[in-house]
C-alpha cells in the first residue's frame, strides 16, 4: 500500500466517541504525528493498541517536521496526524504538513470525527444555517465589536481565565444579544448556559474550569429606508429590455421593499390603472 497522511480526529472528552474506523487506522499506521506524545500514548493505552513510532508535531516545530514527515510518506509510510483532542488543523497543528503533502502530490485521507466547534454550535440553540469560526475571541473592544457585527452565528474558543472579562466586554457592547457558553463538551461536567450576553456576564463573574466554547447569535439586519431611485432605475432597465411595466414593478418592489404602484408612478408619471 502506498504511503499516505491520515488526519485522525480524536475524542474531545469521551473515549466512547472513538469510531471503529479510527481504532483500525491507529492500529495499522507506521507512525503518529502528535502534539503531546505522552497524551497520545495514554490514548493508545485506553484503546489497547500497541503504539507505533510517535513523532512530536506541535506549534513550535511543525514547520520543520512537515518536510520530514512528508518524506516518510513519500517512502511509503502511513502517518496518522492527531492533535490532543478534536480535529487536527482546527486551532491545532497540522496545516504545514498538509500543504507539504499537497505540494509533493502525496495522498491525504481525512477521517470524520469529534469537534468542539460543531458540538457547541448545535448545543447552543442558535441559528446553524450560516456560521463562522473565529478561533479565540479577540481582546480589543474594537475587534470584539467587529465580531458582534457578523451576520452569521459566531463560534469561538475562550480560556477559562479570560471568560469573565470577555463576557463583560461583549455584554457592554450588546447586552441583549443571545449567546451560549459551552463548557467541557462531551465530558462528565458538560455544561451549556444560554441567555443574553448581559445575563451570561452576570452568571460568569469568576474564573471557571474546563475548555470553553462561546457561541454568539448573528447580528440583526439593519432595516434602512429603501432606495427609491435605485429601484426605479432597476425597473427602467427591465422595461427597456422588454418587460411589461406593471409586472416588472411588482418584481422590483418585492426585491427592494418598495411599493409597486409607487415605482410605476415614478417611472411613467401616472397612476397605474385599477
Amino acid at each position: 500500500m502506498p504511503g499516505r497522511l491520515i488526519i485522525c480526529p480524536t475524542p474531545i472528552g469521551n473515549i466512547g466517541d472513538v469510531s471503529d474506523r479510527l481504532r483500525t487506522t491507529l492500529a495499522e499506521v507506521d507512525m503518529v504525528a502528535c502534539e503531546d506524545t505522552r497524551r497520545t500514548g495514554r490514548l493508545f493505552e485506553r484503546l489497547e493498541i500497541d503504539p507505533p513510532r510517535f513523532i512530536s508535531n506541535h506549534e513550535g516545530n511543525e514547520e520543520d517536521r512537515a518536510r520530514q514527515l512528508a518524506q516518510a510518506i513519500e517512502r511509503g509510510s502511513r502517518v496518522a496526524l492527531v492533535s490532543d483532542a478534536g480535529t487536527p488543523l482546527i486551532s491545532d497543528p497540522g496545516f504545514p504538513l498538509v500543504r507539504e503533502c499537497i505540494e509533493m502530490n502525496l495522498e491525504i485521507e481525512v477521517l470524520p470525527g469529534p469537534s468542539a466547534i460543531t458540538t457547541a454550535l448545535v448545543a447552543s440553540g442558535l441559528p446553524v444555517n450560516r456560521w463562522r469560526f473565529e478561533g479565540f475571541l479577540p481582546r480589543r473592544a474594537g475587534e470584539l465589536e467587529r465580531v458582534l457585527q457578523s451576520p452569521e452565528t459566531v463560534v469561538a474558543f475562550e480560556s477559562p481565565r479570560r471568560l469573565p472579562d470577555s463576557l463583560r466586554a461583549l455584554g457592554a457592547l450588546a447586552p441583549d444579544r443571545q449567546a451560549a457558553v459551552c463548557r467541557e463538551m462531551t465530558k462528565l461536567h458538560e455544561e451549556v448556559v444560554r441567555g443574553s450576553l448581559g445575563e451570561l456576564a452576570r452568571r460568569f463573574r469568576a474564573d471557571v474550569k474546563g475548555e470553553i466554547v462561546v457561541v454568539l447569535a448573528p447580528a440583526e439586519a439593519k432595516s434602512g429606508a429603501p432606495d427609491m431611485a435605485l429601484a426605479v432605475e432597476a425597473l427602467r432597465r427591465l422595461v427597456q429590455s422588454g418587460a411589461r411595466p406593471r409586472a416588472a414593478a411588482g418584481v422590483v418592489a418585492t426585491l427592494t421593499n418598495t411599493r409597486p404602484n409607487d415605482l410605476y408612478k415614478e417611472l411613467t408619471g401616472r397612476e397605474p390603472r385599477r
